[in-house]
């Protein structure tokens, strides 16, 4: 296994769109989302851990998940997982993390993953992280995984990639946000569009280079405490210094702006899990299609639904289509499928 090899594991994110189950004090990357056996985060590192030293996969996350994080990887070491004060956004940490990386090994060949994604067959998965990986090591690239779409979906990104590339590693012209329905479409027919699954991968050297080009300022910032990274001083530069970065995406900073950006299309079946909906995707089903996760249940005239409960509840369910129904501790959600992303607003509107 190649010492040069690591990994950030963006495990900071709150989830609210899984709520009740995902809360604050306790994120949907830290659940057993699938009904597995395994969190989101377990799976993760396992599957990470088939190519990268584990003593390498660093984890990004928010102090107040700190405790968490050990307790779900015990084979991790409490200076392996780098903690936020606040949350800024993937710039700054990935910035943080990739001066920690760097300062411990020069020669380093990251990949930046998401902890709360699904991902199927992982030999796929592994072998195109070794290709990319090999790209990176080869050239000052930065690289990002994309995903072959499968329907006109308006809640991904796109990558626009060149169609008159034809190697497998492509040039990637732009990156595109968040399209409307029509423009989704006419991404899907151009077939020169990926999902942008937010899997990047690059060298130390490459990333901060990129970052001292195209955000001088963020990286002069953190560059001020790099001597007391990886030391006791760590802890106080960054709960002094961390909340005073600007709050912006990795994408935004620096891959919209370089121009030695490529994008592999991925060969494994890709899920982000960010909704009801997308996690219902990937659950088996009943004759009636209904996704059934810790419940009992008794149903009549339902169909279509997803359904979970904590501690194996009874759940009797009559002329019900297309809900999205959840119990966790003293919260109750019933809630149509095709309003999933109010459910985040529901939330705001409650606290």
């Amino acid at each position: 296994m190649n010492k040069n090899y690591y990994a950030i594991l963006m495990a900071g994110g709150v989830g609210s769109r899984f709520w009740p189950v995902s809360t604050a004090e306790f994120p949907k990357q830290f659940h057993d989302m699938l009904g597995t056996g395994e969190t989101l985060i377990q799976k993760t590192f396992t599957r990470l851990s088939q190519i990268i030293p584990k003593e390498n996969i660093l984890i990004l996350t928010h102090e107040d998940y700190n405790s968490i994080v050990l307790e779900q990887l015990p084979m991790v070491k409490q200076e392996q997982i780098i903690l936020e004060p606040v949350m800024r956004n993937t710039a700054p940490c990935i910035l943080y993390a990739s001066l920690k990386i760097k300062k411990q090994n020069p020669e380093a060949i990251m990949v930046v993953a998401p902890s709360d994604h699904w991902i199927e067959d992982e030999m796929q998965f592994c072998s195109n992280l070794q290709h990319a990986f090999d790209f990176c090591e080869r050239d000052e690239n930065l690289m990002t995984l994309g995903i072959l779409p499968t329907f006109a979906n308006t809640g991904y990104g796109y990558i626009e990639f060149d169609k008159l590339d034809s190697r497998p590693i492509k040039k990637v012209k732009q990156f595109r946000e968040k399209p409307d329905y029509a423009t989704a479409r006419k991404f899907i027919q151009s077939r020169n569009y990926l999902w942008n699954a937010g899997i990047f991968v690059w060298s130390a050297k490459t990333v901060l280079k990129a970052y001292e080009e195209f955000q001088p300022v963020m990286y002069d910032h953190f560059m001020n405490g790099y001597e007391a990274l990886n030391t006791e001083k760590e802890a106080s530069f960054i709960k002094d210094n961390y909340p005073l970065a600007q709050n912006i995406s990795v994408d935004y900073a620096i891959l919209e702006k370089a121009q030695n950006v490529y994008v592999l299309p991925a060969t494994f079946d890709w899920n982000d899990l960010g909704t009801w909906g997308s996690l219902y995707d990937k659950l088996p089903k009943d004759e009636q299609e209904n996704a059934v996760v810790n419940a009992s249940v008794y149903l009549e005239n339902a169909t279509n639904n997803i359904i979970r409960t904590e501690g194996k509840k009874l759940v009797v369910i009559d002329g019900l289509t297309d809900y999205i129904i959840v119990d966790k501790d003293d919260v109750l959600l019933i809630y149509p499928k095709n309003k999933e992303q109010d459910i985040k607003q529901i939330v705001s509107k409650l606290k």
